[in-house]
């Protein structure tokens, strides 16, 4: 698997942006995912930039201004943006949109990433990422969530506060009324919440309420908040259902569970505390000695390795 978020996105497109012709008039991003990209470029290049539709309708966005029509003769030097090309049909129907204008100006396509043989497609690419790959931008809308186990506190829904984390009447109000936060448009496999058992109902109400699509709803079977605090078992339980050779993705709120959601099932987790996608945390954290990599990760690295021993036990 591979993984590109909007930091990367970014560092790719500063590292590699001297293969753009600085003579370009016009910057135009392919909705919606093109637009992120279109954006950055225009902003590096100073130059105006629109959506493909807005393009096609004659306006633009400037500095300043919400939109503007434009004079066809002001722009002639077009560069179409999207942020990937994999299959290369979304970049072929962007194409045949612009048939009928292409007479009247010189048109060139940019990805920022393509996969491996498609990088003839367009005129210019930032960088080679062969599938399976996850954006950050569009992961929540990924066609492969249906295998993927998800959190629920800091994922998608906030975390309660020390105040509100009760284990009662605090506590259930939380449960119902918890602001949203990262809502897949996709399903989801699995949720995997170290919520107890005894909340599956108000949790369950607040999944439907909140448009969650899921096929199951893993939750923790202890009677009570000290129980759980003492079992201290939150990343082996959620590590036990990702074990399974079904999924290929977690999303965790936690860093330092992700981590240990890592190492115990050896599979790629998702860390919404800070959108990097943990791989090898073992190796990382194993060789703390280096220095070179996460030394912020090294408070966690006794710790885990010692529940990791225990746990393969």
């Amino acid at each position: 698997m591979y993984y590109r978020n909007i930091a990367d996105l970014n560092n790719i497109i500063l590292k590699r942006l001297s293969i753009l012709p600085r003579d370009f008039d016009l910057i135009v991003g392919i909705p919606r995912s093109g637009m992120l990209p279109a954006n950055l470029l225009a902003l590096y290049l100073n130059k105006p930039y629109t959506d493909i539709h807005s393009f096609l309708n004659g306006h633009i966005y400037k500095a300043g201004a919400r939109s503007q029509f434009f004079d066809i003769k002001d722009f002639k030097k077009i560069l179409v943006v999207d942020d990937s090309i994999a299959s290369g049909d979304a970049m072929e129907k962007c194409k045949e949109s612009l048939k009928d204008v292409k007479e009247n100006f010189s048109i060139s396509y940019c990805a920022i990433y393509v996969i491996p043989g498609k990088e003839k497609i367009v005129d210019y690419y930032f960088e080679v990422v062969p599938l399976p790959r996850y954006f950050q931008w569009n992961i929540l809308n990924h066609t492969t969530l249906e295998k993927a186990c998800f959190d629920i506190d800091g994922v998608l829904c906030v975390d309660p506060t020390d105040e509100q984390n009760d284990d009662g009447e605090k506590y259930l109000d939380f449960i119902v009324h918890a602001p949203p936060l990262f809502i897949p448009g996709s399903k989801i496999g699995t949720i995997v919440t170290s919520r107890l058992e005894k909340y599956r109902k108000e949790t369950e109400t607040w999944l439907k309420a909140n448009n969650v699509k899921y096929n199951q709803l893993v939750m923790l079977d202890l009677p009570n908040k000290e129980a759980r605090i003492k079992a201290n078992s939150h990343a082996e339980h959620k590590a036990k259902t990702y074990f399974s050779s079904y999924y290929v993705l977690f999303v965790e709120s936690s860093l330092s569970q992700a981590i240990e959601i890592n190492m115990i099932t050896k599979k790629p987790v998702l860390c919404t505390e800070n959108f990097e996608m943990i791989f090898k945390a073992e190796s990382v954290l194993y060789n703390i000695k280096s220095g070179k990599y996460f030394p912020f990760l090294r408070k966690y690295a006794l710790k885990i390795r010692n529940k990791i021993r225990k746990w393969r036990k």
